[in-house]
């Protein structure tokens, strides 16, 4: 199976490190011209040069903008006003006790986590409908099924991300657009590296080793006993943002090493 996206604009957000980038790296390795974004007009420019000098197959551009507000997203969309696959990468997770998370980590996990994919799913759809085409795939987790008494906020806020692509992809019936969201489980992200830093330091492990060892002491049920690895995930997205996924959507799709205990 090749996988050829030459001709299609993707948006991948959040997609300056972890996760993000590796989709962008394999959207580009497929041919797709590549819209990296950060918040940091620095940091994202550094992305792309990055995409660009490992020789990708499609055009790499850079559109900084903090999706967090309306403002925002309405920014990012006046820099891209069209894409054909849309990648709701953008997120983030905080542990935090229930008792101790207050209104705004709450409100800020919603807006990031939710919102910005509400915002931009909404931009884009209607020019992926007028070609009756396009893919908006949406980065949720585990922890919209498993909520993780860790930091219960980000559960719900992932909880959400997968009902709002459900409802969209019922919404889009009848077009060539399929809406899915992506459910990784622990994966070796930046973000993860520094959740893991400090047992790491601790112990003096590889960081393989401890991110096995939360693994199987945090998410018990997972089959492969490990973390997954960027290029894991991206190697799904890549394959859902492609035609030969033309009868999947309104799915939740699993990348999480078998963590959900479920048919």
């Amino acid at each position: 199976m090749q996988i050829d996206l030459t001709g299609k604009r993707a948006l991948v957000t959040g997609s300056t490190e972890g996760i993000g980038y590796a989709i962008a790296r394999q959207l580009s390795r497929a041919g797709a011209d590549v819209v990296v974004n950060g918040r940091s007009e620095d940091k994202t420019a550094k992305a792309a040069a990055r995409l660009k000098s490992e020789g990708p197959g499609g055009k790499v551009k850079s559109a900084a903008a903090d999706l967090s507000t309306a403002e925002g997203c309405a920014a990012l969309v006046a820099q891209i006003p069209q894409v054909d696959i849309l990648i709701n990468n953008a997120g983030i997770f905080q542990p935090i006790d229930f008792f101790d998370a207050e209104d705004e980590v709450w409100d800020r996990h919603w807006q990031v986590n939710v919102m910005s994919t509400v915002r931009l799913s909404r931009a884009y759809l209607p020019g992926m409908q007028k070609l009756n085409w396009g893919r908006v795939i949406f980065l949720a987790s585990e922890s919209g099924f498993n909520i993780p008494v860790e930091m219960i906020h980000y559960g719900v806020s992932k909880t959400a991300d997968i009902a709002v692509a459900r409802g969209l992809a019922k919404r889009m019936a009848g077009t060539g657009i399929t809406v899915n969201s992506v459910l990784p489980g622990p994966t070796l992200s930046e973000g993860v590296e520094t959740m893991l830093a400090e047992e790491q330091a601790r112990t003096g492990l590889p960081l393989e080793e401890v991110a096995a060892a939360f693994v199987k002491q945090h998410r018990s049920s997972s089959i492969i006993q490990r973390a997954a690895t960027v290029e894991e995930v991206a190697n799904l997205v890549t394959y859902l943002a492609s035609p030969f996924a033309s009868a999947t959507t309104g799915a939740s799709v699993r990348v999480d090493g078998g963590v959900i205990d479920t048919l």
